[in-house]
């Protein structure tokens, strides 16, 4: 039985609409690596949780009107670099002083010291 060629232009279809799902998937997953990098970096900086440091990234990219993904690439290249854009970085300062502990664990309280 041949087929016909409405058979073989549906199964090309699927095929790209197969391969256009794996490229959305590799990119996801790499954008959700870098999300976990700059939340990593968030704990290490501000000692937050780690819903906190997610918590900081939403800020930063509200108060910046870029999308949590583009923080955390800036954050994640600001650590490969040590370069990061002035306003980004006072909004992460902003956003870790609201979230962060007021308490740095393992310090003396402030009435201690």
């Amino acid at each position: 039985m041949t087929k016909r060629p409405k058979d073989d232009d549906r199964g090309a279809d699927q095929v790209f609409e197969l391969e256009a799902g794996v490229r959305q998937l590799k990119e996801d997953l790499s954008a959700d690596a870098t999300v976990n990098q700059a939340i990593g970096m968030m704990l290490a900086l501000g000692r937050v949780t780690p819903d906190k440091g997610q918590a900081v990234l939403h800020d930063v990219a509200q108060h910046t009107h870029l999308k949590p993904a583009r923080v955390a690439e800036l954050v994640v290249l600001w650590a490969r670099t040590g370069e990061i854009p002035a306003e980004i970085r006072a909004e992460l300062e902003e956003a870790l002083d609201r979230h962060g502990p007021t308490q740095i664990p393992g310090s003396l309280p402030p009435e201690s010291a």
